[in-house]
């Protein structure tokens, strides 16, 4: 006799049975954890083509920046992906874009701007030190005006962040995976502030970090509430219904891959493991932040690794 549905199942199912498989954006003041449809194919774009261009929108009563990057032959009767890149504690949007590189991949590329947080420095939700708005919200919303004005595949959005705003990414896994379709925190700040995880559905994930991190320690920090990097993996490939050890192999000398087989509805685990590297966007050339190079390059790595995992 079967056993009963997984939580997430169980929830999944409920959602979808009051929802249908696309649905219009709610209020601005909801969160919408769903597949929206996107309207804004065969409109003219509100921003140029090629070039970098500063936009506001509000979200929980304030007004919000971020960046937009659209390819150079963007064509609005054409769905693309849709890349949100988020940066860390104390940077800018325009750091985050110059760190990540997601502006020359052929998707519209999405760099959100923290809010200045308790300690005078800009950050995202999930962070001890992050200002009181609902940046969950803000991403929500944003995606709502994304969709809106521009061609986007709504089965191709994702996100990506680096330190605070990797772990930024890990609070969207465990609150908009219905609508994000996979995940990539880099050297990510997991704090206790994130709060409780629970998904509508397994979330896809790819992981970096080196172990010489001594921002955002391999091994955790306990003072701070950081987990070690392998715990919060393990809560992860537990959420997502993997079989309990991953894989492993080496992609190039000095990084180890783990990869979690079994995963519920397609999705999967994958962790690179970076020896040596410190808080770093791994990079085979100097960037914004370390002027020694690592053995890879995060970004083309976590691009295969969004193009194979759509959301549905």
């Amino acid at each position: 006799m079967p056993g009963p549905l997984p939580r997430w199942a169980a929830a999944f199912a409920a959602a979808c049975a009051l929802t249908t498989a696309f649905a219009a954006p709610a209020a601005a003041s909801a969160v919408v954890d769903h597949p929206v449809r996107t309207t804004g194919c065969g409109r003219a774009a509100p921003v140029p083509s090629g070039v970098t261009t500063t936009r506001h929108v509000v979200s929980g009563g304030l007004d919000r920046e971020y960046t937009v990057h659209l390819p150079a032959h963007y064509n609005p009767r054409r769905a693309y992906p849709l890349v949100l890149s988020f940066h860390g504690h104390k940077r800018t949007s325009q750091y985050q874009e110059e760190l990540s590189g997601f502006s020359t991949l052929d998707a519209i590329s999405v760099y959100p701007q923290g809010l200045i947080g308790t300690d005078g420095e800009s950050a995202w939700t999930g962070a001890p030190y992050s200002a009181a708005a609902d940046d969950v919200l803000f991403t929500s919303d944003l995606l709502n005006s994304l969709q809106r004005e521009l061609c986007v595949d709504n089965d191709r959005i994702f996100a990506a962040g680096k330190s605070n705003g990797g772990g930024f990414v890990g609070v969207l896994a465990c609150r908009l995976p219905g609508r994000i379709a996979a995940f990539a925190p880099v050297s990510g700040a997991f704090y206790p502030q994130g709060g409780a995880c629970s998904p509508s559905r397994p979330a896809p994930i790819l992981d970096f970090h080196g172990t010489a991190d001594t921002t955002i320690p391999y091994t955790g920090n306990p003072a701070k509430g950081l987990p070690a990097i392998p715990d919060w993996l393990t809560a992860w490939s537990t959420r997502d219904g993997c079989f309990p050890k991953p894989v492993s192999w080496t992609p190039v000398k000095g990084v180890v891959a783990q990869k979690w087989l079994g995963c519920d509805r397609r999705s999967t685990l994958e962790h690179y493991r970076v020896e040596g590297a410190g808080h770093v966007w791994p990079s085979t050339q100097p960037n914004n932040d370390s002027a020694t190079p690592t053995v890879i390059d995060a970004t083309p790595v976590i691009w295969r690794f969004f193009r194979t995992h759509p959301l549905r």
